[in-house]
């Protein structure tokens, strides 16, 4: 039986999905449908193509691999039905569409339309269905064109669909209707039929009542706009991975049946060199130390178990001294970082309810304007609220709505949520204003997210990329409470943020110029990049691979495989992994460069190679060994998962001490010992290419 993510059974019988730009690209075919549903194909459950192609059309796609095999195919936009089983027309639905229906009287109609109109070729027309090209109408003119109709007592079905498309049907023909006479000749009900479609001429099918649907993330605003009141689930990815993405969540595909990125790595000369030294690493010994770093993982966890939630580091292994006693806090970043990370240890009650009591403790100290506390001290439960030189943290309150995210949806505790989630909104309206030109992106003062020591402001790769994934994870809430009106706001807003960051952070020589433009506009005729560069102003920007940045826009779904794997290529020639993954930044910055700032030699922190400037992060380590295996390089993933043992292992006073940092020349451990972070993403990490299944439970 197929459920809800919240847990509420809704037998699915019957898919009924568009093809073009939903289940296909409809430019190059490009599709994983075929090749996920002939792999996971549930039993019981009819595959119905709903599509404004006709039957010729859709047959050839069939015919040449593009789409598995369906029983039932609606054409021309619900105006044929086609048994593919049987291999023959659905005369009796042809007999109800007969009608009131006139062709003649249509064209005649069509020609007294005053607005530019002519008609598409002649494969897209066929006795039931008139086609035609027709641009930027507005919705008075469409419901002008339906009371010509009407006055002449023609009672037709007029769909208007991605600003250019007009379709004049008989009466009873839309994709909806079509469904439902489908529908009723199977003896299935609307609430067991679940649809999918990207533009207008879809919009007949989520009308019907008790159906359930999925909405692509490159729909049409006319689409989103009908679909907001309606119980629908809309996706991040586009066309097929996001009708993937909606099989998952309805329960019809198993969670484990996600796009593989099936990049062919065989020509890449670089990753068969890593693949070839991997070959002669002794397997037995690698994953012997990745099992022990695992338990050791657990212990140094749960040396950061507090009554407030997750420290930061160890209060009991680590000297207090100076503003070092920050350290002894529930930092927001980092406890939300480790709750994440923590989550496949959910069955251990100590740490999960410490996963629970960090984030009620960031909670319970939100200031009037909804902003997230930078920390939480301990031993006082006083909140604090700002950083280095009284600057606030801005991703501290991002990573809090992600987490809180990831933890309910773990948990399925929805009563949690409804606690919570006017906070959570009102931290989403104060990180939202830090948007303050409206241009979808989050501007940074300098030294405002992790890099506390480190220059970067305005638009910062790392932190718009998690301002995205706060969107997504904001509206996947609101969906859980069902509020799909406001879910689908937020999650359609993550994909111009989307949008955004690929055409300000990928500059390409291709990218088409304004009349006007400004200088960040103007860096794009400079150069291509083989990943997103780590920061944009309206004056200047910089060409450096922030390498946390690039790592988490793949693994939250900015970027798809190809750009990964091309930026994957780039950072393993560099060397960010080498010695320990993984160097959070490269080139790092050196004295005399322009990126250079004075206070980075305050407690010659940021050096060279040191802390932020180079320095290798351990916790980003576990990041990375996630971002490789969802590339399909297991392999690859496993040896650096051994690597980031290694560090893990070299502490500053003992082994296994999860230290905070380490130099990135030298490999030599750094910062605090026991840092919980840097403990728990190991722990994601050994569950994430399930190394660790048989040891404990997921």
């Amino acid at each position: 039986m197929n459920k809800t993510e919240d847990g509420n059974h809704a037998v699915i019988k019957l898919l009924s999905f568009d093809i073009d730009n939903t289940l296909i690209d409809f430019h190059t075919h490009k599709s994983n449908f075929k090749k996920i549903w002939e792999s996971y194909k549930p039993q019981n459950v009819l595959l119905t193509y709903n599509t404004g192609r006709l039957i010729d059309d859709v047959l050839g796609l069939i015919e040449k691999g593009t789409l598995p095999e369906p029983d039932y195919i609606i054409a021309g936009v619900g105006t044929l039905i086609y048994d593919y089983k049987k291999q023959r027309t659905v005369k009796a639905f042809n007999d109800v569409l007969d009608d009131g229906w006139d062709l003649e009287a249509v064209e005649k109609i069509v020609q007294n339309i005053k607005h530019p109109i002519s008609e598409q070729p002649t494969k897209f027309q066929h006795a039931y269905k008139r086609s035609y090209f027709f641009h930027d109408a507005t919705d008075d003119l469409i419901e002008s064109i339906e009371k010509d109709f009407a006055d002449a007592n023609m009672f037709v079905n007029i769909v208007y669909s991605g600003n250019q498309f007009l379709d004049v049907l008989p009466k009873w023909a839309n994709k909806g209707n079509a469904l439902q006479w489908l529908l009723n000749n199977v003896d299935i009900n609307a609430e067991n039929v679940l649809v999918a479609g990207d533009s207008g001429n879809d919009s007949a099918m989520f009308d019907m009542d008790g159906v359930k649907g999925i909405v692509v993330a490159n729909a049409h605003e006319e689409l989103y706009k009908y679909t907001k009141y309606k119980q629908m689930y809309h996706a991040e990815n586009i066309h097929s991975d996001g009708i993937i993405e909606g099989l998952i969540y309805y329960g019809v595909l198993p969670k484990d049946a996600k796009v593989s990125e099936n990049i062919d790595h065989t020509d890449d000369y670089i990753i068969q060199q890593e693949l070839s030294h991997i070959a002669e690493e002794d397997e037995d010994e690698k994953l012997a130390l990745i099992r022990e770093g695992y338990e050791k993982a657990v212990i140094a966890l749960k040396k950061n178990i507090t009554p407030l939630g997750f420290s930061a580091c160890s209060i009991k292994d680590n000297v207090s001294k100076g503003t070092d006693e920050n350290y002894y806090s529930v930092w927001a970043r980092d406890g939300a970082i480790t709750v994440i990370g923590s989550l496949p240890l959910i069955h251990d009650e100590e740490i999960h309810a410490c996963q629970r009591k960090t984030l009620e403790t960031l909670f319970e100290h939100i200031s009037r304007n909804g902003q997230i506390p930078s920390n939480v001290r301990i031993k006082d439960n006083q909140p604090d609220y700002s950083g280095v030189g009284g600057i606030c943290s801005i991703d501290s309150g991002i990573w809090v709505v992600i987490a809180f995210y990831e933890y309910v949806n773990v948990t399925k505790d929805i009563k949690f949520l409804r606690k919570y989630i006017k906070d959570i909104k009102e931290t989403m309206r104060w990180l939202g204003a830090h948007d303050s030109n409206n241009d979808a992106l989050l501007e940074i003062p300098e030294a405002g997210d992790w890099t506390d020591l480190f220059g970067g402001s305005y638009n910062i790769l790392y932190d718009e990329i998690l301002w995205y994934r706060a969107n997504v994870c904001f509206g996947r809430m609101l969906e859980m409470l069902g509020d799909y009106e406001e879910a689908g706001e937020y999650i359609r807003w993550s994909q111009v943020i989307k949008k955004e960051i690929l055409q300000n952070f990928w500059p390409s020589t291709q990218q088409k110029l304004f009349q006007s433009v400004s200088f960040a506009e103007r860096q794009f005729t400079l150069g291509d990049t083989s990943y997103l560069i780590a920061q944009t102003t309206p004056f200047d920007f910089s060409w450096r691979c922030d390498v946390f940045g690039n790592v988490l826009a793949f693994l939250h779904g900015a970027t798809d495989s190809e750009k990964a794997h091309e930026t994957f290529k780039f950072m393993l020639g560099v060397g960010v992994n080498d010695p320990f993954p993984v160097s959070n930044v490269y080139p790092v910055v050196t004295p005399g460069d322009p990126d250079w700032r004075p206070y980075y030699t305050v407690n010659l922190l940021n050096l060279p190679n040191h802390y932020h400037n180079g320095g290798i992060w351990p916790f980003v380590g576990g990041f990375w060994v996630k971002f490789i295996n969802k590339l399909g390089l297991k392999d690859v993933a496993i040896s650096e998962l051994y690597k980031l043992a290694l560090i893990n292992k070299e502490g500053l006073t003992e082994e296994w001490e999860f230290t905070e940092w380490a130099h990135g020349i030298t490999g030599k451990a750094m910062g605090k010992a026991y840092q919980a972070w840097s403990a728990a993403q190991y722990i994601s990490a050994c569950h994430d290419l399930k190394i660790i299944n048989r040891l404990t439970k997921i």
